[in-house]
């Protein structure tokens, strides 16, 4: 691609590159020169204008963006994203529905390599997302791009963004107490779910001991169970993953390398997650059980590895609330 100042009379078919106020309005910058255009800047004084013109080997900043974008979300509808139409270099991708973003990480960076002028910018991996929520959003910057860099980004990068909706419906939360009365907790965890588009079927109540949480646990018959407990659960013995392996289930993890969150767990009975809530739970404020809920409700929950590297990123910001801050 040619780009450059040249002389206004030989503009003509170019790119104009700066907007330029003349009589009656602006000519903006991305507009093809034609006679008139280039008469009304003549009038306006202008002599000489900086302009870009494609080559043959070009494809045009709209079109290249589309293909890119289209490469990248083959199938829209399948993968629960809606794609714009181009415009000015740049189609934006947004979400159709509640869920979490996946994305092939490494593709995209390498996409990202192949030239300058051709970005792709996303939420990132498994971020929340509600329908209408921006996802991604695919630019070339300059007004043209190499037909060679489309190709490549085509090759590079095939549907490696979409969204993992929500798979399941409602949840159950058991609160247990140590003879002062429930906790506070319900309203939180209320709007988490329904952020997801899920509902809280049943609160339940229960004294803080294995036997209690074990009997709750077996009585739940939502597509989640979550676990909210007085006293924070500070080891695999504690009552509450105790009352989760006595009521049959497995205990696939147990704290987390995130601040607030360190002290969740999680496991199954069955085919039905169970999460043991951190008390920083009781806060709406972001903290790593978000994460953790947020990806088994849409059916990809994290595995250990993956939980272990939510550590770098996951000093999150604490709420006032907090009994233990870390600045004491």
């Amino acid at each position: 691609m040619e780009f450059g100042e040249i002389p206004l009379r030989d503009s003509v078919g170019g790119i104009l590159a700066h907007s330029y106020k003349v009589e009656g309005g602006r000519i903006r910058k991305g507009g093809v020169l034609g006679p008139d255009e280039i008469a009304r800047l003549e009038a306006a004084g202008i002599e000489a204008v900086v302009v870009a013109r494609p080559g043959p080997e070009d494809v045009t900043e709209d079109v290249a963006a589309a293909r890119i974008a289209e490469a990248t979300v083959p199938d829209p509808a399948a993968a629960g994203l809606r794609l714009t139409e181009a415009a000015t270099g740049r189609v934006n991708l947004y979400a159709t529905g509640p869920g979490v973003v996946r994305m092939d990480q490494h593709a995209l960076h390498r996409l990202n390599l192949i030239d300058p002028m051709l970005t792709v910018a996303t939420l990132p991996p498994f971020a929340r997302v509600a329908a209408g929520t921006m996802v991604a959003t695919v630019k070339i910057i300059s007004y043209a791009l190499p037909e060679t860099s489309v190709i490549e980004a085509e090759r590079m990068a095939p549907a490696a963004l979409s969204i993992a909706p929500v798979v399941l419906r409602d949840a159950t939360l058991i609160i247990t107490h140590m003879g002062d009365g429930a906790g506070k907790g319900e309203a939180a965890v209320a709007t988490r779910l329904d952020r997801l588009g899920m509902r809280l079927s049943e609160v339940k109540v229960v004294p803080h001991d294995a036997p209690a949480i074990a009997e709750a646990l077996g009585a739940v018959d939502s597509d989640l169970a979550l676990l909210l407990t007085a006293s924070a659960t500070s080891d695999v013995r504690d009552v509450g993953p105790t009352g989760l392996t006595d009521a049959g289930g497995t205990l696939t993890r147990f704290g987390m390398p995130v601040d607030p969150g360190n002290l969740l767990f999680y496991g199954r009975i069955g085919a039905r997650p169970v999460i043991g809530l951190p008390g920083c739970a009781r806060s709406p404020a972001l903290n790593g059980a978000d994460w953790v809920l947020e990806r088994i409700c849409c059916g990809v929950g994290p595995t250990g590895e993956e939980i272990a590297a939510m550590g770098v990123g996951g000093l999150l910001k604490e709420s006032p609330s907090r009994p233990h801050p870390r600045a004491g």
